[in-house]
């Protein structure tokens, strides 16, 4: 009886938390991350604030853990859309991971805020703290790119630039970004590897967060040229998106 017993709470649990994260998304969408509280999510669900505690220890948990969900449900559309192409069509496997990137980005506003740039100082914090799910759910989504680019410089290289060319500063900042990834990329390839998902992933946060709109109405065809100048420089062919791939509200480019 213990068994049996021990899963229908672990269940009952389960759906709870499922709730409470419900619960934070939409009020998260509804009223902005400052409503995102305790007590605020406990009213929702029909459970009083000290309950909810049984869950989370604190309110800083409790972003850390929808942030991990968020990120979860950001890395899925890209591991999908990845696996969707050909296991040996690099090029197409990039651009559809980078696209379902925007999709959901785009679909989702308030919470891909939420997850890179929340006013909520304990989102930041939960990045410095090891082991984490919060911590693993964001090393998890920087992979889906990164492990891309190690599989084509493993199978055919790209350009680099000389390792005694970069800024020493840089050289060692990136010796201890591999290092606490443990990735054996050489320095040179990621130094391009984060070049390329730094123009790409800033182009994206200004269209989320707005700050594209006082000229473009639709950045779609500026994200697409990022996404040419980025398989350009890895010798990968560019692949016009398929509508399937593009944001709900945009028109094909």
């Amino acid at each position: 009886m213990a068994a049996p017993t021990a899963r229908r709470r672990e269940k009952l649990r389960q759906a709870t938390l499922a709730e409470i994260h419900q619960a934070a998304r939409e009020l998260l969408t509804d009223q902005g991350p400052a409503a995102v509280t305790i007590n605020a999510v406990a009213r929702r669900i029909g459970m009083s604030g000290p309950a909810l505690y049984h869950y989370f220890a604190s309110h800083d948990d409790l972003v850390a853990a929808v942030t991990a969900g968020f990120l979860r449900e950001l890395t899925t559309a890209m591991r999908t859309a990845r696996d969707a192409r050909p296991a040996d069509a690099a090029g197409d496997r990039l651009l559809a991971t980078c696209r379902a990137m925007r999709h959901w980005a785009t679909a989702h506003p308030a919470e891909f805020g939420w997850i890179f740039a929340s006013p909520i100082p304990a989102a930041a914090s939960a990045r410095h703290r090891p082991d984490t799910p919060r911590n693993q759910a964001a090393r998890d989504f920087e992979l889906v790119f990164l492990q891309q680019i190690e599989e084509l410089w493993a199978r055919r290289g790209f350009p680099v630039p000389a390792l005694e060319d970069l800024d020493p500063s840089i050289r060692e900042q990136l010796r201890a970004y591999a290092e606490s990834l443990g990735r054996d990329l050489p320095i040179e390839a990621l130094h391009v590897a984060l070049s390329c998902w730094i123009k790409l992933y800033g182009l994206l946060c200004m269209e989320v967060l707005n700050q594209l709109d006082f000229v473009y109405s639709d950045p779609g065809p500026i994200y697409e040229e990022t996404l040419r100048d980025l398989v350009d420089t890895l010798g990968l062919d560019y692949r016009p998106p398929e509508p399937s791939e593009l944001p709900p509200h945009a028109p094909p480019s």
